[in-house]
C-alpha cells in the first residue's frame, strides 16, 4: 500500500487532496512574494500529515506517511544540498509526502520537475537573457562534476545568487503536484 487510496475509494479522501492544494497554493504565493516558504506551513503540514496517517490507518498508515515524508526530502536534499533550492521547497514536497505517502510524491516531484523546467526556461526568454543563463547553466554543470563537495558548491552558489534569475520553486511543486492530482483523477 504505497498510495493512501490503496486501502479506500479515492472519494473518501479528496478532502485531503483539496486540502493539500490549499496548502501548497499559499505556500506558492508566499515562496512567490517573499522568495520563502515558512516553517509555519511546512512543519505543521508534515505533523499534521503523520497524525491523520496514524488516525486514518493505524501504525501502517504512520510508515508509509513517513516514508512518503523521506521520499519528499530525498528527491529535493540533493539540490538544496548545492544551493540550489531553499530548504522550505525541500519541506513542502516533504509534507506532500507525509499526506499523500510515496508513489503519488515521486508523481507529483515528477511533473513539478517539468512545470519547474518549463518556467524557468519561459522566464530566462522573457528576459532576453539566453545566453547569459545558458552559460551560468554550463558552469554550474561542470562545477557540479569538477568539485563534488557540496559544501563548496553550496558556498559557490551563494556568491553567484545575486546574479541569477532565482525561481521560486514552490510555485513550480504547486503547480506540478496539483497537475498531478488532477490528471490521476484525485481532484473529482
Amino acid at each position: 500500500m504505497n498510495t493512501i487510496f490503496a486501502s479506500s475509494s479515492p472519494a473518501d479522501h479528496m478532502w485531503l487532496i483539496w486540502m493539500v492544494s490549499v496548502i501548497l497554493v499559499v505556500a506558492a504565493v508566499i515562496d512567490g512574494w517573499k522568495l520563502k516558504v515558512p516553517n509555519w506551513i511546512t512543519f505543521p503540514m508534515i505533523f499534521s500529515g503523520w497524525a491523520y496517517s496514524g488516525w486514518a490507518f493505524g501504525w501502517e498508515g504512520v510508515m508509509w506517511s513517513l516514508v512518503g515524508t523521506i521520499v519528499g526530502l530525498a528527491l529535493l536534499l540533493p539540490a538544496y544540498a548545492i544551493g540550489g533550492m531553499g530548504a522550505g521547497d525541500v519541506k513542502l514536497m516533504a509534507g506532500v509526502g507525509a499526506w499523500v505517502w510515496p508513489g503519488v510524491t515521486f508523481y507529483a516531484f515528477c511533473v513539478s520537475a517539468i512545470v519547474g523546467g518549463l518556467i524557468a526556461v519561459a522566464m530566462v526568454l522573457f528576459r532576453g537573457a539566453w545566453a547569459k543563463h545558458r552559460q551560468q547553466f554550463a558552469v554550474i554543470l561542470n562545477e557540479i562534476a569538477v568539485v563534488r563537495d557540496p559544501e563548496k558548491l553550496a558556498a559557490i552558489a551563494a556568491e553567484r545568487k545575486s546574479s541569477m534569475l532565482l525561481l521560486p520553486y514552490g510555485i513550480p511543486i504547486a503547480l506540478g503536484t496539483i497537475a498531478y492530482f488532477a490528471w490521476s483523477g484525485m481532484l473529482l
